[in-house]
């Protein structure tokens, strides 16, 4: 499924975010940045050492913010990694540090002059995201700045099973 809105698509698909050929796709790091499971595991052993080599020279990233590095082995040539927030009953700024997660990562993209970009579905693994509102923020959070900002392109949500995807669609239905 996709959108246009402004002049950036805004696509979802099922797949594996290590294989795709956008400048850059989004790591949902930990805030030391050391690597971990899920989609973060899957990018550094998918990028090798290069990518944790400079995971280490950055030091950090805290949550609702974004680092930059290279892609190493990947097709994309840079990983932005961002932390998300843990779940902790919505009461703890979630959805703030969720939607700046987003916001954050894609003003990133631009500032490096990036044209394309892909997500994946941040906080909803073991940081225990429901994933509706997960879905329904990321979205609104790539819709946003797709209305106020031009130069990125494409921003992909690769979504890791039907079950995700579904609920992605569902949500940008809701919000185009």
């Amino acid at each position: 499924m996709e959108t246009k809105i402004n002049k950036t698509l805004i696509a979802l698909a099922c797949g594996d975010i290590t294989e795709e050929t956008t400048d850059a796709i989004v790591n949902a790091a930990n805030e030391r940045l050391v690597g971990g499971a899920g989609v973060d595991g899957a990018i550094h052993r998918a990028g090798g050492p290069e990518i944790m080599a400079e995971c280490r020279l950055i030091g950090g990233c805290a949550t609702g913010q974004a680092v930059i590095t290279t892609g190493g082995n990947l097709r994309a040539k840079y990983v932005i990694h961002t932390v998300g927030p843990i779940y902790k009953g919505g009461t703890k700024s979630e959805a703030l540090f969720l939607q700046s997660a987003y916001k954050k990562s894609l003003e990133l993209a631009r500032e490096k002059g990036l044209q394309s970009i892909s997500f994946p579905a941040i906080s909803t693994g073991i940081y225990g995201y429901p994933l509706e509102e997960a879905a329904r923020l990321a979205l609104k959070s790539c819709i946003e700045f797709a209305r106020s900002n031009t130069g990125i392109k494409i921003i992909r949500h690769i979504l890791f099973s039907r079950l995700i995807y579904e609920v992605y669609s569902a949500e940008l239905k809701k919000l185009v």
